[in-house]
């Protein structure tokens, strides 16, 4: 959500059980850790204090934007870094940063990153994978239905004439989850086929919104702010919470044919002034209590195979079986011409 998700809807539970503290969390000489993330970045309370106290630590906070305005925040202050650590940059994004040279190498050791080390972006060990899920477009069924409309499946149902001005998505020069999207739709239509596509979204009545809570709080029906729109950019993860006391099921439902899969990472900045504590809270990232806490309060799925998932996840949250895709190599040479190209056609 990321993001819900980056990415994702942001709801407090109750605090987890405590792991044991590492050997290097234990003799910690304390100080002040900076924490660079995206707006959407969420802990149930009591995580991050609990962190503190077996640490010595003081995590302190900066919140730049979403996933894009992060990592170009992260490349303008490149030389006087906001933080020592960050989380929320995503794969869309993963490659800019990289290059950048904005990240230091660090590999953990504790049992989730074998599950992490999957999703390496590269092999330079500069990003670790924490939390992964779907960005998918949403459907508000119970709107659909009420005005004699069959919920759209595909990409290509979102540009018929009964769809027409129902549809809301982010920007994708600004926003991770808008990114991805317009990856999905470069995996799905290919390199001839991508702005054609677009260019057929707009003149059925698409509209770009700022970022993801603008589009699913402010602009989609289903999200509970009384919006219009009743199709919607979020993420597979997203439906089971519009599930009510008085519903036997969400009242919204995932597109998975229409998904990107999003993967979340954290880092040590480069110049950090505290790269041992940077490191000492990507591991606790990757520790039992945050990832299994990482589905009820950022809304995506966690990296590690042992993390329990929540029961209406895993009814009605399901993954994309096959999710368009792009190789990280053409991401990385094309990204920018493609969001020029995007922003020129879309938004003007």
């Amino acid at each position: 959500m990321r993001t819900i998700l980056g990415a994702g809807l942001v709801m407090a539970l109750a605090a987890c059980s405590v792991t044991t503290p590492t050997a290097d969390e234990s003799s910690s000489d304390g100080g002040t850790v900076t924490l660079v993330t995206h707006d959407s970045f969420h802990l149930s309370d009591g995580l991050l204090a609990d962190f503190e106290q077996r640490t010595g630590l003081t995590v302190k906070q900066v919140a730049p934007g979403d996933g894009g305005a992060l990592v170009n925040q992260l490349i303008l202050t490149k030389d006087s870094p906001l933080g020592d650590v960050v989380y929320g940059i995503d794969n869309s994004f993963a490659t800019r940063a990289i290059d950048a040279g904005v990240l230091q190498p660090y590999t953990s050791e504790v049992p989730a990153a074998a599950d992490a080390a999957q999703y390496a972006p590269d092999d330079s060990g500069s990003l670790t994978a924490v939390d992964m899920g779907d960005v998918c477009l949403n459907v508000d069924t119970v709107w659909l239905a009420d005005h004699g409309l069959a919920a759209p499946t595909t990409l290509d149902d979102l540009t018929a004439p009964q769809y027409k001005d129902l549809t809301v998505v982010t920007n994708a020069a600004t926003s991770s989850p808008g990114l991805s999207f317009l990856l999905a739709t470069i995996g799905a239509k290919g390199e001839d086929g991508w702005q054609a596509y677009w260019s057929a979204l707009k003149d059925n009545g698409l509209k770009v919104a700022e970022s993801w809570s603008d589009a699913y709080y402010s602009d989609f029906s289903g999200g509970g702010g009384g919006g219009s729109r009743p199709i919607a950019l979020s993420y597979a993860s997203s439906p089971p919470e519009t599930v009510t006391d008085d519903a036997a099921g969400p009242t919204t439902a995932a597109m998975l044919d229409t998904c990107f899969r999003q993967v979340e990472y954290a880092g040590v900045l480069e110049g950090a002034q505290n790269p041992e504590g940077a490191q000492q809270l990507i591991d606790f990232l990757l520790s039992d209590e945050v990832q299994e806490d990482i589905p009820g309060s950022m809304y995506m799925y966690p990296v590690s195979s042992t993390a329990s998932l929540p029961e209406t996840w895993q009814q009605w949250a399901p993954l994309s079986d096959d999710p368009w895709t792009v190789d990280p190599a053409e991401i990385s040479a094309n990204r920018d011409d493609w969001v020029r190209t995007w922003t020129d056609l879309v938004v003007g």
